[in-house]
């Protein structure tokens, strides 16, 4: 049984696609995923869509975390500063952006949100903190506090996405001799101290720039400290579905675990 979806999310009905294209582009992710199989254990070019390459940069709003961050739990603990990504690489948290998901004044303990530059040319520039974390640090709070109904103030992001590089996602696909195209993640395979990173995924192989056929039960592998120094490409097609984003990404050299 395969299946697929697509959705629609904006703060303005303006902004909404239609529920008609809305069922024709799930309609079309889901009908190219018929007659999936493995492939063979191997090391190739992953390209990442949209919808999962998001899921990517989470894991660095995770690894940024002042709560990990002051309790030595992520692999970014003491490397503000140093060089952790590709010079290709800028992230940003910007709780100000008119319309975003993740746009307030305010955040959970009242400081004022700011845009934050958190990673620059690759470089480590901030943590995302809220004032209890900023303390532990002997830092400053980032206006990252996040309130639930009930308990102490967490850490939130504002709108954390990857900055859009030139080209389209054709192009990078075109670029690919042979590889794969990471549609969905299955199950949660990430070690923050380490940066191991094993998940269950499925998409679409890659022959000369070209699909060929779909593919499933397969692992995808590697560590988040070399995979975000091998993003090769980065695609133009950021879109905000949500306070969290990123474009199309190419990672070179991962392990592709199938048969």
């Amino acid at each position: 049984m395969q299946r697929d979806y697509w959705y629609s999310a904006s703060r303005t009905m303006q902004k909404l696609e239609t529920p008609e294209s809305v069922g024709r582009k799930a309609a079309e992710r889901t009908l190219r995923r018929v007659g999936a199989r493995k492939v063979a254990t191997q090391r190739v070019p992953i390209i990442f869509d949209p919808m999962v390459s998001r899921g990517l940069i989470d894991h660095i709003f995770d690894a940024i975390n002042g709560d990990a961050i002051y309790r030595h739990a992520s692999f970014l603990a003491g490397k503000i500063g140093e060089q952790i990504a590709g010079e290709n690489i800028t992230i940003i948290d910007d709780g100000t952006m008119i319309g975003g998901f993740g746009s307030s004044p305010f955040d959970g303990e009242g400081v004022p949100t700011r845009r934050t530059v958190v990673v620059e040319r690759g470089v480590l520039k901030s943590y995302l903190l809220n004032t209890y974390t900023a303390r532990k640090l002997k830092l400053a709070t980032t206006g990252n506090a996040a309130r639930g109904l009930t308990g102490n103030p967490g850490i939130g992001s504002g709108n954390f996405y990857l900055q859009p590089g030139e080209k389209s996602p054709q192009e990078i696909i075109r670029n690919v001799r042979s590889g794969l195209y990471v549609t969905e993640f299955l199950g949660f395979g990430v070690n923050l101290v380490t940066g191991d990173f094993s998940r269950g995924a499925s998409g679409l192989w890659i022959e000369n720039g070209e699909f060929t056929f779909p593919v499933e039960e397969i692992t995808v592998a590697g560590n988040l400290k070399q995979m975000f120094r091998d993003i090769s490409e980065i695609g133009n097609d950021l879109e905000f579905r949500s306070s969290l984003a990123a474009p199309t990404l190419r990672i070179d050299g991962m392990t592709v675990a199938g048969e």
